[in-house]
């Protein structure tokens, strides 16, 4: 049994599609959902799917153990950061050495780094007259989006495209391909 725990920072879409993708898989358990936002609505969606979940603040993130603790302790194997905003420390990377992924809305290395999140992606993206996005899932690292890259995926960005436009393109690739990926990196060790 493979135990993955899932954080997000935001409402939780793509939490719940790969719980979703795999709640029918005896091979592998999302074990616990982390949020560093008590409001965030993907809190909601851990209690609908019937996940264990917790909040956690941003001392005991950097400056204890208490989160790999917590993952030993569940045995978790893998780390999925699905909207999750925040740096990972060194001593969760550490532990979990390429076995934290997460995905980024756009094709890095471009419209990555600090900052670059969500809508302010696809602003940059249009901004700039890009005539393609998509996403990119890779390895974390102590850098913002800098590990290496496992997978990405592509659209095209139409002349007369709004940033919501792009990003309802994005999402679509997020939704097909981020279980996907995360399964055949699962059947691969």
């Amino acid at each position: 049994m493979r135990k993955i725990a899932l954080f997000a920072s935001g409402s939780g879409t793509n939490v719940e599609n790969i719980a979703n993708y795999f709640k029918n898989r005896s091979d592998v358990e999302i074990s616990l959902i982390l949020s560093n936002k008590k409001n965030a609505f993907v809190l909601e969606r851990a209690k609908k799917l019937g996940i264990p979940s917790m909040v956690i603040n941003r001392d005991e993130f950097y400056n204890s153990d208490k989160i790999v603790r917590i993952l030993n302790e569940k045995s978790v194997d893998l780390i999925v950061l699905a909207g999750f905003l925040w740096l990972i420390p060194n001593n969760l990377i550490e532990a979990y050495q390429n076995k934290i992924i997460n995905i980024h809305p756009a094709l890095l290395p471009k419209y990555g780094g600090k900052g670059m999140y969500g809508d302010k992606v696809h602003k940059a993206v249009v901004e700039n007259n890009e005539t393609e996005s998509g996403i990119t899932i890779h390895f974390v690292n102590q850098e913002y989006d800098e590990g290496k890259t496992l997978f990405q995926a592509k659209c095209q960005v139409l002349k007369n495209d709004t940033y919501e436009i792009v990003a309802s393109k994005v999402h679509a690739l997020e939704y097909e391909y981020f279980p996907k990926i995360i399964a055949e990196f699962i059947n691969s060790k």
